[in-house]
């Protein structure tokens, strides 16, 4: 495996296990603080974080599987694994946002039915929402530097599934703050406008999954950062037919090189290595690569 698959996936198991540990952490306060009080925004903002388990799994499954190495059924790799336990999560995601637009609307029409309001809230309960904004909050800022350092997809979309529980906390701060002013529906206002949010990044992530199946090419970012590399190179005369897609969080690319016809071919092999080892060392992501040597000919240049 490249070598440095192995340290981002070390990176990315340790950010998750870190994040599977303050998510049981938070579920059980939540769920404790929310029957003590009468919360029922807390206990269901307690659930949402045990729902982050779910995520959490999802991600350590994918790493697993997508970093196992080809084989004969597999000759490019596993990488797809990494993309679909993304759109996992941003399943996941949706039904989470969802779930908190149906139930914020539920609770509306029941304080509409009963024709009661609450007066009174813990503030054992304010506090435990602004401990789980900020630790969630803080995890998701941990999580997003680990996935973008990583290109990985997947965890991308578990960490903003941590800012989703956030929101949510942010739900029921908003809805215990507004009970205290004498308004009921804060806190359902509040979910149904996080629920919709949450959709909307659900979306844009399964969007880039979909994007990714269906060999999309590498970002713009790591094209541009090629072409330098390829420019960069003194023996290289020109180059044409530059093809890239991304296999989880690994660049395939293949492209045509052109070099002097007076070169042995043991020499236009050593042109072609130093190319593949300047684009493993200089580009920030992995990359399998594959080159077409041809000679500088007028025939030949495009």
């Amino acid at each position: 495996m490249n070598h440095s698959i192995q340290q981002d996936n070390q990176q990315i198991r340790r950010v998750t296990y870190l994040g599977i540990v303050i998510n049981l952490a938070l579920s059980l306060i939540k769920g404790i603080v929310g029957f003590a009080a009468g919360s029922i925004g807390l206990i269901a903002d307690g659930i949402h974080s045990l729902s982050d388990l779910v995520t959490d799994a999802a991600i350590l499954v994918g790493i697993h599987f997508g970093s196992k190495k080809p084989d004969a059924s597999h000759p490019f790799g596993h990488g797809r694994m990494e993309t679909f336990s993304a759109a996992v999560v941003a399943i996941i995601l949706g039904l989470v946002g969802c779930g908190m637009i149906y139930e914020a609307a539920m609770e509306i029409a029941r304080v509409h039915a009963a024709e009661e309001h609450m007066v009174t809230i813990s503030m054992a309960v304010i506090w435990v929402a602004l401990l789980s904004i900020l630790t969630k909050e803080g995890l998701y800022h941990v999580t997003r530097i680990v996935a973008v350092r990583s290109h990985s997809t997947a965890l991308y979309a578990n960490a903003w599934h941590h800012r989703s529980d956030a929101l949510s906390s942010v739900a029921v701060l908003a809805g215990a703050i507004a009970v205290r002013f004498g308004y009921p529906h804060g806190d359902q206002l509040a979910a149904i406008g996080v629920g919709l949010m949450i959709i909307l990044v659900s979306v844009r992530i399964l969007g880039d999954c979909i994007n990714e199946l269906s060999e999309r090419s590498a970002d713009q970012t790591t094209v541009t950062q090629i072409e330098a590399v390829l420019s960069r190179q003194p023996q290289i005369v020109q180059w044409h037919k530059l093809r890239t897609r991304s296999v989880g969080r690994e660049v395939f690319l293949d492209v045509h090189i052109l070099v002097s016809p007076d070169l042995k071919i043991t020499e236009a092999h050593a042109v072609a290595d130093q190319l593949e080892e300047a684009l493993r060392t200089q580009l920030p992501r992995p990359v399998n690569v594959m080159i077409h040597v041809e000679p500088d000919l007028p025939g030949m240049r495009k």
